[in-house]
């Protein structure tokens, strides 16, 4: 995993690029590369609070390496990424919790505004695992993904289940005999569920800190 800046916008931006190599698909709600196809490699790119350009997907293509991949952005800081381990499986993330929302909430009511407008908000999840996984069982590991997620940031004190603008990759092995689940009871859903889990805690953790000294 690689961390670089590049200036943009009158700021010093940062790029996370997480670079799995060949032999690798996976399934992902990115702009760049997203749904399920092949991946080299995922791109987590900052940009600026109040981000504004109309081609996202050709900025990431002018930030990201040859080959197929997976791009993001946020406004959040890349360089305070929280990464955690479980029994092989992997999560990176970068947590930023400015607008905390519920996913099923009121039509027509505004999700509160936990922090000042420059304090930056998306959850964007990374997630690698040495093994295959069928297309179901692909699907299965983002609603684990999600899960975990949103019982962090109940552990953690937020009132939401995310935030509105939220992105998740999960890669695999493209080869191999595929696990056929996915889920927070199978072996490696298990093991995604509590590497998430402790990555977005502390994430949330620190977020909540850096709130409290602003306030």
């Amino acid at each position: 995993m690689k961390l670089t800046y590049r200036d943009e916008d009158g700021a010093r931006l940062g790029s996370l690029l997480w670079e799995f190599g060949p032999g690798r698909r996976a399934i992902s709600s990115a702009m760049l590369g997203g749904g399920i196809g092949p991946a080299e490699w995922a791109l987590n790119a900052q940009v600026v609070a109040g981000y504004s350009r109309m081609d996202p997907v050709d900025h990431l293509l002018e930030m990201a390496p040859a080959g197929p991949g997976v791009g993001m952005l946020t406004a959040a800081s890349v360089d305070r990424f929280v990464r955690a381990d479980d029994g092989g499986a992997e999560a990176a993330a970068t947590v930023g919790l400015r607008v905390p929302t519920w996913a099923a909430a009121p039509d027509g009511v505004p999700d509160p505004e936990l922090a000042p407008l420059y304090v930056p908000g998306t959850i964007n999840i990374i997630v690698a695992v040495p093994v295959a996984m069928s297309d179901a069982a692909l699907v299965n590991a983002v609603m684990t993904v999600t899960e975990a997620k949103s019982q962090a940031l109940a552990e953690a004190g937020f009132a939401c289940t995310g935030t509105a603008s939220d992105a998740v990759c999960v890669a695999v092995r493209d080869h191999g005999p595929e696990e056929l689940f996915g889920g927070p009871r199978s072996t490696w859903g298990a093991r995604i569920a509590r590497a998430v889990h402790t990555a977005v805690l502390q994430g949330a953790q620190a977020c909540a800190n850096r709130d409290q000294s602003i306030t």
